[in-house]
């Protein structure tokens, strides 16, 4: 037979049924080689029997008669090839068995069959394809059912507030008093088209148009609470109706926005927009308490909400924006920056834009906005009856405590019941001191020009906690609506100087001979023993013994009060001795060696505020003899700081507030080290030096261990006595500020001869309304001593002084007289005492003798504690008013008393 016809040879496989019999061989066997020493398949043998060796290409050759029976043997599952045979090459789209792992096809292929490395962790288009049209069915679910079940806003509802309720600290009802008394709604017809128009220009320009949401307003508030940041409202006129309209609900969350959008889509697709507007403006909040355009009206103007002009309307839509900010009364009890003045700019301020926007929008024409030019004053707040007296004052400094403490809550609803740390019997107690006081005293008859205007203010702090037990805010909350207990702008004069005792104590005294990059490093802390001058005129030096100048090259020279000096030839005094006679020029250099940014940071530690309103500029001498502004409150809570042996609390009115039985604000105490124990100590056997026998005796309790400081101001235009006990730290401050709203600013007026007194210092009513309340708050409460001082500090000399045999006029070893020295500027011990019957004492303000007044007016056209720079015409002028760092001298400063 010739070669072309001969048969072709079988496959190695030896037929279908040996390629199945491979197919079922164990999976561990695939591919395996026959073992050492024995014989492989036969190439000549048609039946595959052993006994001779393949070569090379019939190995690599498939076991399989074709390629179908290899996509059958494939598909057996978990079955293996013979292990002398290979399988075809995989290509990358089988789907071949691995070893463990099954062939079979799944629901979900993920993490990817058949893949290494990272791409089996690669979803496949068809997986992210269903995965997103799956979230996407469900969010419109959730969407449509959350749209089906939210309830659109009653604005009738809405409108039924509760009372809030107020307690005194022991428990007792103190008032009731909510949003139920200033609401009412008023029909779409009632709302002027002016009123609408300004809202519109202002909140809301597409609101005629838009679907009631803003997606891109509502990402923004979403992203800014999830990063921590600050609350965000609506962005819509109807997102911020929705708002309003929750009343179980004012909590600023991510589940409260989501409820939102949801209503006010809702809304917006179900309401026409002239019901949502009403919605909106009857639901608003327009500050004092009134709730509605209507009782808006009423309570700014005086008028129903339809009288109101464009003008008026345009400054109701400003107080949308936060009426604590644009209410030209001001709210410092809430904010000490929303100043009357500072309120009344921004209210103008936005009232001019709005009605700019108006034109620009066509809502108006310039014709018609060009008869507005002056702005609409609103009238002054009134309060209701069941606010009179002290309780307003009581009520708006607890709603403000409360509103900083949880800035979520919102009082002006209603429903809370909050516990306040007053004592009604010392709130009492303080308001009859001051009216008894100003009865007897006060006669704006009889001296109209010098006894009009006059204004008390009082504080105080329990010690151990800080709790604000009492406070005097003024005659009548319904009739004097600035509270005089916070901040008012009066300066406290020289009761800022324990502040600088406490620095010089703490910090230390520079240097003179270090660079000021190295004064830091070397500082000696000085002792109330330390020497500085009394001289009047006192040229201020910096720390280094350069004379200070200010920006324009000129010298400082510091008064004293009634330009007095202390201890001539040598005017060399203690720090303690100054501080008993309040002198001005040791304190002012003692501040500059120290550095006034550390008293700064004195009086801060010990709980005074950094703010624009109660600080003043540390960059002048005189900041050290108390330029600042700080509150009655704020006083009386710095000086508990020494009471306590140095440990800090600031002043609070709320112990905590609940609503509908749940805890939503508790107090919880925040003591903090304000300074060392033995600083603190010492400052406060100083001022107790002051009290028996210095500035402050008048304020002295028979039996009981008393500390304080006078203080009184340049021209007179303030006076203070700040002073405490180991249980009680009481502030009291007097001045006159006119305020009257015919004036165009306010300004504090001088006080000579207020009262019948030929000058008003910290000595005479403030100290005597401080004793009295005192006396009785203290009541039959033991005596209890403060604790001893232990040994502080080097003794220094300061400001140019120097060791020397020259007696220092110290109260424990004063030195001899002199005869150019006034016998109420000597030492106590350097002169005899007079009998009672032949003179008076220097601080008894109610002696009728002439000669024994303290602090007697400017002399030979001195000032009176202010700086005082070169003596040329053009730098002596007095006065600087509320506005600058103080009301004397160039850059202001301080009596000293």
């Amino acid at each position: 037979m010739s070669e072309h016809r001969r048969k072709p040879p079988q496959p190695q496989g030896g037929g279908r049924a040996a390629a199945r019999r491979a197919a079922q061989q164990p999976s561990g066997r695939r591919g395996a080689r026959p073992a050492a020493g024995s014989p492989g398949p036969s190439a000549h043998s048609p039946s595959g029997s052993y006994g001779s060796t393949s070569t090379p290409r019939e190995e690599e050759e498939p076991a399989y008669s074709g390629r179908a029976e290899a996509r059958r043997a494939q598909r057996g599952g978990g079955r293996r090839r013979a292990p002398d045979v290979a399988g075809p090459p995989r290509g990358p789209g089988r789907r071949t068995a691995s070893p463990g792992r099954p062939g079979k096809k799944r629901f979900v292929d993920y993490p990817r069959f058949g893949r290494q490395g990272w791409r089996r962790w690669v979803p496949s288009w068809k997986l992210v394809s269903a995965c997103c049209l799956g979230c996407f069915g469900l969010l419109i679910a959730f969407v449509g059912a959350a749209y089906y079940m939210v309830a659109i806003p009653d604005v009738a509802q809405a409108a039924k507030a509760q009372n809030n309720v107020y307690y005194w600290a022991d428990g007792s009802q103190m008032v009731a008093t909510g949003g139920e008394v200033n609401r009412q709604i008023i029909p779409y017809e009632q709302i002027p088209s002016a009123m609408r128009y300004a809202v519109i220009s202002a909140e809301n320009k597409t609101f005629e148009t838009d679907s009631g949401v803003d997606p891109q307003g509502i990402a923004r508030a979403l992203l800014n609470m999830a990063k921590g940041g600050q609350t965000q409202g609506g962005s819509t006129i109807t997102q911020q109706y929705v708002k309003n309209a929750q009343l179980n609900d004012q909590s600023q969350t991510i589940t409260r926005k989501f409820k939102e959008l949801f209503i006010s889509i809702k809304v917006g697709a179900t309401k026409q927009k002239s019901e949502i507007m009403a919605g909106y403006l009857n639901t608003a909040y327009y500050g004092r308490g009134a709730y509605g355009l209507q009782a808006a009206a009423r309570t700014y103007y005086g008028k129903d909400a339809k009288n109101l002009d464009p003008s008026q309307c345009a400054f109701l839509a400003s107080l949308l924006k936060g009426a604590t900010y644009f209410d030209p009364a001001g709210a410092p009890e809430i904010d000490p920056a929303a100043t009357a003045e500072q309120n009344t700019k921004n209210a103008t301020e936005r009232w001019t834009w709005i009605l700019d926007q108006e034109v620009k929008d066509k809502h108006m024409t310039q014709a018609e906005r060009d008869k507005y030019r002056l702005f609409p004053m609103p009238d002054k707040p009134k309060k209701g009856a069941n606010l009179s007296g002290q309780i307003g004052y009581l009520v708006s400094l607890a709603q403000a405590s409360a509103k900083n403490s949880n800035p979520d809550m919102n009082l002006a609803q209603g429903g809370y019941q909050i516990y306040t740390t007053f004592d009604k019997k010392k709130v009492q107690e303080m308001e009859g001191v001051v009216k008894k006081v100003r009865d007897k005293n006060i006669d704006p008859k009889k001296r109209p020009d010098v006894d009009t205007f006059v204004q008390f203010g009082a504080a105080s702090v329990e010690v151990k906690t800080g709790a604000i037990v009492a406070i005097y805010g003024g005659d009548d909350a319904t009739k004097h609506f600035t509270n005089n207990a916070d901040e008012t702008g009066a300066q406290v004069g020289s009761t800022f100087k324990p502040f600088v005792l406490a620095a010089g104590m703490e910090y230390g005294k520079r240097d003179p001979n270090k660079p000021a990059s190295q004064s830091d490093s070397s500082r000696t802390p000085v002792s109330p023993d330390s020497i500085y001058s009394g001289k009047n005129k006192l040229k201020i030096k910096n720390y280094d013994g350069t004379v200070w100048k200010d920006e324009n090259g000129n010298e400082w020279l510091q008064t004293n009060d009634g330009n007095e000096s202390y201890n001539p030839p040598s005017y060399a005094i203690d720090l303690r001795y100054a501080m008993q006679e309040s002198v001005n020029t040791p304190y002012v250099q003692l501040g500059m060696d120290v550095g006034t940014d550390k008293v700064k940071q004195a009086a801060m530690a010990a709980g005074l505020r950094d703010s624009k309103t109660s600080m003043a500029s540390s960059s002048v001498p005189s900041f050290s003899i108390g330029t600042s502004s700080p509150s009655a409150i704020r006083m009386a809570g710095a000086y508990a700081t020494f009471a306590a042996s140095g440990t800090q609390r600031d002043p609070f009115s709320v112990t905590k507030v609940l609503k509908n039985g749940n805890v939503i604000y508790k107090h919880e105490d925040q003591a903090k080290s304000a300074f060392p124990a033995a600083v603190a100590n010492n400052v406060t056997d100083v001022l107790k030096t002051v009290v028996d026998k210095g500035t402050g005796t008048n304020a002295k309790l028979s039996g009981r261990q008393v500390a304080g400081k006078t203080g009184t101001t340049d021209g007179n235009r303030s006076a203070w006595f700040v002073g405490y006990t180991p249980q009680y730290s009481t502030a009291v401050g007097m001045y006159r500020l006119d305020d009257n709203e015919t004036s165009k600013k306010r300004e504090f007026l001088k006080m000579f001869g207020t009262g019948g007194q030929e000058k008003i210092h910290g000595a005479s009513f403030p100290s005597t309304i401080w004793h009295d309340y005192m006396q009785q708050a203290l009541g039959g409460s033991p005596a209890v001593p403060f604790p001893a001082p232990e040994k502080i500090g080097d003794k220094v000399y300061g400001g140019g002084m120097s060791p020397s045999p020259t007696p220092v006029a110290t109260p424990s070893t004063p030195p001899s007289p002199s005869p150019s020295i006034k016998p109420s500027h000597t030492p106590p011990s350097m002169s005899p005492s007079p009998s009672p019957s032949s003179s008076c004492s220097r601080w008894d303000w109610t002696c009728s003798d002439p000669t024994g007044g303290a602090d007697t007016g400017p002399t030979n056209g001195g000032t009176n504690g202010g700086p005082t720079p070169s003596p040329t015409p053009s730098r002596t002028k007095p006065g600087g008013g509320p506005g600058g760092a103080g009301p004397g001298g160039w850059f202001g400063g301080t009596n000293g008393g």
